[in-house]
């Protein structure tokens, strides 16, 4: 069998990569913790003070020494709560303590309020045996002043913005946004909210990349629809190669007459990948018009999802410092059967059900609703057939978005 002149999927993931590392964002900027959700860290998170800052106790209860529980019951010489100060525990006594409240000087265990018995007098009886540092959170159990909490290049989520938080801070450096170029291509495309032409179709790639540009905290710069023309093409991108880290279009990438953007990257750029054994999105382009990298992603709306989930999107993490840019997957049985194969790895937009992945019933690349009845997209690989129950690799659109 002759070598396929497509690229396989890895491949294309690998110079993509490649050249992501090349092209590094170097700037960062400075935010507040309530802007900062989703961009990447640009230095490591160094901890300033000890978690907890003290020990303190994991329960409502009694603190004590155990040396003095020959001498019970115990008389309660003082309440501890949490933000008090507390004194130091006086011998022979215990101290009423509440969850999250310093453990006094001279405690060594706390004991739930469950298992004392308090006498008449308010004297304390202990009921259970009891051991050293029991239900007490020591100081720097989570963390020490100098330990590394978060690396360069982690994505900021509500977690980590917290982990921030507890450390008293309240803004972060953070990689600034890569400028992101957005063109449409096609004569045929209107945008929404405009009158429909006769053979014209509403834009809906723009709207779904726009939105998941951001979820990936880039700066889109809305450059419209391009219409099928070479020179306007060529135009259009020596506008935007000025501004732009990356101009990511839809469309104009396959092998026609009007696809005039594959053609301007082949005459006029530096093609560096073109045509990919992936099913849907086998037009994929990916090159440089000047210095300014071009990902041309196909313009059937769901052949537009797949490459920008699994290429562009680790492509546009990675450049903002990003190391572990791939989607979490897992594997599911198939509920179904698959005995056509074909020489390009197809991704089949899919619902998971009584664990099984169940296919959406119209897989072409032009429609678009399946995705928002889907759970995510499982994996066929090249010239491979797949019976009821067969393990697959499952990618869950929440771990796309």
């Amino acid at each position: 069998m002759s070598r396929s002149p497509l690229m396989p999927v890895e491949d294309a993931l690998e110079q993509l990569l490649l050249m992501a590392n090349e092209q590094q964002l170097a700037d960062s900027e400075v935010l507040a913790l309530d802007e900062a959700r989703g961009r990447v860290l640009a230095s490591d998170l160094v901890a300033t003070l000890d978690l907890p800052p003290w020990p303190n106790s994991a329960m409502d209860g009694y603190a004590l020494n155990l040396a003095d529980l020959d001498q019970q019951p115990l008389a309660v010489s003082q309440r501890v709560y949490a933000g008090a100060a507390p004194e130091v525990l006086l011998p022979g006594t215990c101290a009423r303590i509440f969850t999250g409240a310093p453990v006094p000087p001279g405690a060594n265990c706390v004991e739930m309020q469950e298992n004392v018995e308090v006498l008449d007098d308010g004297r304390v009886r202990f009921l259970q045996p009891l051991k050293v540092e029991q239900n007490i959170r020591a100081q720097g159990q989570e963390n020490r002043v100098g330990d590394i909490l978060l690396r360069a290049g982690k994505r900021l989520g509500p977690f980590e913005l917290a982990v921030a938080a507890g450390q008293g801070l309240a803004q972060l450096h953070v990689v600034r946004r890569p400028r992101v170029a957005l063109l449409s291509t096609g004569d045929e495309l209107v945008e929404p909210g405009q009158p429909l032409r006769p053979g014209s179709i509403y834009n809906s790639n723009r709207v779904l990349l726009g939105h998941w540009l951001r979820e990936l905290g880039c700066e889109v710069i809305d450059a419209g629809i391009l219409p099928d023309h070479p020179a306007q093409t060529r135009l259009k991108l020596e506008q935007l190669q000025v501004s732009a880290d990356l101009i990511l279009t839809t469309g104009g990438v396959s092998a026609g007459d009007a696809d005039c953007l594959g053609q301007v990257l082949r005459d006029s750029g530096k093609p560096l990948l073109w045509k990919l054994a992936i099913k849907p999105g086998k037009p994929l382009t990916v090159g440089h018009f000047g210095t300014v990298p071009v990902i041309g992603l196909p313009g059937n709306p769901t052949s537009a999802l797949v490459t920008f989930g699994l290429l562009a999107r680790p492509y546009l993490l990675r450049i903002q410092g990003v190391e572990d840019v791939m989607p979490l997957s897992f594997t599911v049985n198939a509920g179904f059967d698959w005995h056509k194969p074909g020489g390009r790895r197809e991704y089949l937009r899919v619902k998971l059900e009584a664990g099984r992945a169940v296919l959406y019933p119209n897989q072409s690349s032009g429609v678009l609703l399946g995705a928002t009845w889907a759970d995510g997209l499982v994996e066929i690989p090249e010239n491979s057939t797949h019976n009821l129950g067969d393990p697959l690799r499952f990618i869950p659109f929440s771990e796309l978005f």
